[in-house]
């Protein structure tokens, strides 16, 4: 069930303009799924999902994720980077990077998707991300190509 209820949301979320958890659970519901809030709350969580501007620049809950079989690619997530980001600097191993109040997370999912090889983890703010990386030179790395993308 849980399942069939995730690829539900994945559905909803691919043909409509969602806004909130609310809207998702209505559409569930009206689906013939029996879900609350909070059960809601741990599938977008799960299916890590994000509230980011669509192609079409709707602000409203997307995919992280990219799937062979969507139209998605990187060339989302370098403009998601490109236009939310402010700034990138690194010190020793780590990498801070400031953004658009607000847009941190969704430009840390970004990043996440593209160099996730060349981190050990990061945490995202409303307007910073600290990345750590294995060493200095991965550092200094990663700051040259996010800089590029700016």
């Amino acid at each position: 069930m849980k399942r069939k209820r995730q690829q539900k949301i994945l559905e909803i979320i691919a043909n409509n303009i969602v806004l909130t958890q609310d809207d998702i659970q209505n559409l569930l519901l009206a689906a013939g799924f029996k879900v609350t809030q909070s059960t809601v709350s741990r599938d977008i969580k799960e299916l890590r999902l994000i509230k980011g501007h669509d192609a079409a620049g709707n602000y409203r809950y997307v995919s992280s994720e990219i799937r062979d079989t969507d139209k998605q690619s990187f060339a989302h997530y370098r403009e998601i980077f490109s236009r939310y980001t402010t700034s990138v600097d690194y010190a020793l191993n780590d990498v801070v990077i400031k953004c658009v109040a607000g847009m941190a997370s969704s430009v840390c999912v970004a990043l996440d998707a593209m160099y996730n090889d060349m981190m050990l983890g990061t945490i995202a703010g409303d307007d910073t991300i600290f990345i750590v990386t294995r060493s200095e030179a991965q550092a200094m790395q990663l700051t040259n190509e996010l800089k590029k993308m700016m």
